[in-house]
């Protein structure tokens, strides 16, 4: 299939045009159901896509804005499916290849996020698919500014994180120049995006490291729940929410603040940390459920604290049992990790999980792709994972395999590609 091959190009956009009275409320961000897509198109034995259109479900109809104050994909609600991935620049790649890759990059990222083809020898893969919450999410690592001439606007934030005992980091499978993260509530689609994002790069980067990843499908539960990980855990309870009043302040690069002016091209972007956690499931698995409950302070069926109430109640950290003992273990991870804990150190945490087969010995290669995001990873993650690090209950259980920190600029403006204000500022 060529650029030029107008059926391609005129069956998405039919596709978006089908949705009608019973689609349009899907197409606010959030408004996904749990209804099953199904294909609007009726496909030729050829490849061209003809026939009648159909309706498309509210699932497949989401769609979510690429330009805005922020990127996509970092309050977005979590997608059924992920890849992300590091890409460095190749040998003698530097400012000017890394504008042009990312104006292709967002060029591409922002017709797809519109339910479009890409712009570019479109494959086909979501010929008849919806935009189904597709977002893609770009940032720079440390490295990314030297090979660039940028130093000097390379901000303190993003000085690589400290070493931490219980790590056995992979370098090959860790940093990078720039960093990708796709989300989808279709699988097709999101590998669609993985596909056209790296025939963008041509010769100016080549793929560092891909992990693919995945979550609970919206509409799988009776009601909207917090997510479970694959210790069966539920898994963010303690997340900041955006009604908060400073979640922003949290969470986002203030569009003007503290720092020298040449790293105000941040202002409204975040910070991501992304770790691969390999979970020990057999030893997990092993554990009797009051001894899994008593490593993460929280029930497994609700998510409640061990002290009592439902999910969202708050911990009584100070509450003693009837053996003299606090009812939440000293060492509990969610003691640990909560914020009042930590000087109110937050960061809100949107992983996705992974499984990648099963090993020699018969364990599986599973666990959490952890992405977290905060406006200043030495406030934010630092703190917490230094906790942790020392005395977590979770870590016997735990494998930190990889780790990388990214920079990740504000939403483009309408016609403006991301890092713009970077790159050419």
């Amino acid at each position: 299939m060529t650029e030029s091959n107008p059926d391609i190009e005129i069956s998405r956009r039919r596709l978006l045009g089908t949705v009608g009275a019973a689609g349009a409320a899907g197409l606010a961000l959030g408004g996904a159901s749990g209804a099953l897509a199904h294909s609007a198109l009726a496909g030729s034995g050829g490849g061209s896509a003809t026939g009648a259109a159909g309706s498309l479900s509210s699932l497949g109809a989401t769609r979510v804005a690429f330009d805005g104050d922020h990127q996509a994909g970092i309050t977005t609600p979590l997608q059924a499916k992920g890849h992300v991935l590091a890409f460095d620049l190749a040998p003698g790649a530097g400012r000017t290849e890394a504008a042009a890759l990312l104006r292709r990059w967002s060029e591409t990222a922002r017709r797809l996020m519109a339910g479009e083809t890409a712009p570019t020898a479109d494959s086909g893969i979501a010929l008849d698919a919806g935009p189904s919450s597709l977002t893609v999410t770009f940032g720079f690592g440390h490295s990314f500014f030297e090979r660039t001439g940028l130093t000097a606007r390379r901000p303190t934030a993003l000085d690589p994180l400290p070493d931490f005992s219980s790590d056995r980091l992979d370098a090959q499978r860790s940093n990078g120049d720039l960093w990708v993260q796709i989300g989808a509530n279709d699988a097709l689609v999101a590998f669609h995006a993985l596909r056209a994002l790296q025939k963008d790069a041509g010769e100016a980067a080549r793929v560092r490291w891909q992990m693919n990843g995945f979550n609970r499908s919206p509409g799988a539960t009776g009601t909207p729940m917090t997510a479970r990980n694959l210790m069966g855990q539920v898994d963010g309870t303690g997340n900041p929410k955006p009604s908060e009043p400073d979640f922003d302040k949290r969470i986002f690069v203030p569009a003007q603040g503290p720092g020298p002016a040449d790293h105000a091209w941040m202002g409204g972007g975040s910070y991501a940390v992304v770790r691969r956690i390999r979970m020990l499931l057999d030893d997990w698995d092993k554990q009797s459920l009051a001894q899994q409950e008593q490593v993460i302070g929280r029930t497994k069926a609700t998510g409640a604290p061990l002290t009592g109430g439902g999910e969202t109640t708050e911990m009584q950290l100070d509450k003693i049992g009837t053996d003299g003992k606090p009812v939440i273990p000293s060492n509990a991870h969610a003691r640990i990790s909560a914020p009042e804990q930590n000087g109110g150190a937050a960061m809100l945490r949107r992983p996705f999980s992974f499984h990648d087969g099963i090993g020699p010995d018969g364990a599986p290669d599973a666990g959490l792709l952890f992405i977290c995001w905060q406006a200043d990873p030495l406030r934010g993650f630092v703190p917490v994972q230094r906790k942790l690090d020392r005395g977590d209950a979770l870590s016997a259980f735990i494998r930190h395999e990889s780790s990388g920190l990214y920079a990740v600029p504000p939403g483009p403006r309408s016609g403006e590609y991301v890092g713009q204000r970077l790159l050419e500022g």
